[in-house]
């Protein structure tokens, strides 16, 4: 009798992240470069920032050349390829992420190294850059699923991929050692096949109408992802 084999997929090649800028409504997003460490430092950079580091590989940073040199570091990077979140309305960045663990030939790419200056964090900008790297990664590049990775003590980590359309898979326990510290790593995805629910969700929340006067939303996104 036949063994069960999963279904036929197309064999083709993922493309890489882009070089060039990915532009919205609120924010840019374009590549890491060392011309950003100015606009970078003040707000997340400094050692009273340390916090936003606490589970990223590198940093807190005890001063501007310590930052300099990981964002040097970062921005010469293919695997992590790095993004700024430029504020459109600025010109100014916000924050950054990258796109990792590039697997062209399985159509598998992660968003990690996720650092959000206060500025950005629970905005609608941070919402729409999430967004555009998600439509970039499925209908841009052909990738067949988005991963999202996170130590599982990072509570609001692990909210944040839920609440964006990210599905938990389970626990990789002892999976990497950082900073010399054990950490078991959460697992979520968004797969090809689920992007358009996922997408129509985010395009309706970040509609101007989604919103009151007092810029509340109506809506969660997880409410439209129901609808």
């Amino acid at each position: 009798m036949d063994r069960p084999v999963g279904p036929p997929v197309e064999v083709k090649q993922a493309v890489p992240p882009p070089t060039t800028p990915i532009i919205g409504h609120c924010v840019q997003l374009e590549p890491l470069t060392p011309d950003h460490i100015d606009g970078l430092y003040p707000i997340i950079g400094q050692p009273e920032q340390s916090t936003l580091w606490t589970y990223i590989p590198k940093g807190p940073f005890t001063d501007k050349a310590s930052f300099t040199e990981a964002i040097t570091s970062f921005s010469t990077s293919k695997d992590p390829f790095f993004y700024a979140i430029i504020d459109k309305t600025t010109k100014k960045p916000i924050g950054f992420f990258s796109l990792l663990r590039i697997d062209l030939t399985n159509r598998v790419i992660e968003i990690g190294f996720i650092v959000f200056s206060p500025l950005l964090q629970r905005t609608t900008a941070a919402t729409e850059a999430v967004y555009l790297l998600a439509k970039t990664v499925f209908e841009d590049l052909g990738y067949r699923r988005f991963e999202w990775k996170c130590d599982n003590l990072n509570a609001p980590s692990k909210k944040a991929a839920l609440r964006f359309g990210f599905t938990a898979e389970g626990v990789f326990r002892q999976h990497l050692i950082v900073k010399g510290r054990n950490r078991d790593t959460a697992w979520f995805s968004i797969l090809d096949s689920e992007w358009p629910v996922v997408k129509k969700a985010f395009e309706k929340w970040l509609d101007p109408g989604n919103f009151d006067a007092e810029g509340k939303q109506v809506a969660s996104l997880v409410e439209l992802r129901g609808l």
